[in-house]
């Protein structure tokens, strides 16, 4: 897919055309990153946002013992890192690389230029800025109405991406994060699934038996 392609998939250039996509990007440059680089990290002073060309990136914010929150998780054609660009303050979360990833990085000056020129462009953030604060209602209702094991059936289904069998793409600790629960009670709640039938794990390597009840248990 050409990079004007994967930014026009994207719901903050969503109606851009591809001429103007083609101008953006000649200031576009490709980052690589190792497992567990970070991108930047929560209070930095922000100058770039971030398109995933490859791999997956988790937003993380740390607590003062070092515990960490999984916000979200980034994977191909996610676009990351424009708050800083709307209201001009620091990053509010640190982006770490959890594998190996491609990054397309544009900075924040022609992106401006662009939305200036092209006013009705910004519907396209209204949106994603509108997903964002859908994804943090339904963070905060699962906090509240979902206990551990519920919580860390909707993640599992939600990583699964609908297949029956798939590799976690976090480790345990990571995965602890994105439920909001300790490592040890999380693993709690995926050994219940295996003695129950619904799940069967090897180390990262998760098959799906009986989705009907996990999806069950995520209500």
């Amino acid at each position: 897919m050409a990079y004007e392609e994967l930014l026009a998939h994207t719901e903050f250039f969503e109606g851009a055309s591809t001429e103007v996509l083609s101008a953006l990007l000649q200031h576009a440059t490709e980052v690589s990153f190792r497992r567990n680089d970070v991108l930047f990290t929560e209070g930095d002073s922000p100058d770039s946002l971030f398109v995933v060309l490859r791999g997956r990136i988790a937003m993380v914010n740390t607590s003062t013992d070092g515990r960490e929150s999984v916000l979200a998780l980034m994977d191909r054609g996610d676009l990351f890192g424009e708050m800083g660009m709307l209201d001009d303050r620091p990053r509010s979360a640190t982006a770490r690389a959890l594998e190996p990833s491609t990054l397309l990085r544009l900075p924040y000056e022609p992106v401006v230029d662009l939305l200036e020129s092209w006013p009705s462009l910004l519907w396209g953030v209204v949106r994603l800025l509108a997903g964002r604060i859908r994804n943090m209602d339904e963070a905060l209702a699962d906090s509240v109405f979902l206990d551990v094991t519920g919580r860390t059936a909707k993640r599992l289904l939600e990583l699964s991406n609908g297949n029956d069998e798939f590799t976690l793409p976090l480790t345990q600790e990571e995965l602890a994060g994105m439920v909001g629960a300790s490592r040890e009670r999380v693993n709690k709640a995926i050994s219940s699934f295996i003695r129950l039938g619904w799940l069967e794990q090897t180390d990262r390597r998760y098959k799906i038996v009986q989705r009907d009840r996990l999806a069950l248990r995520a209500r």
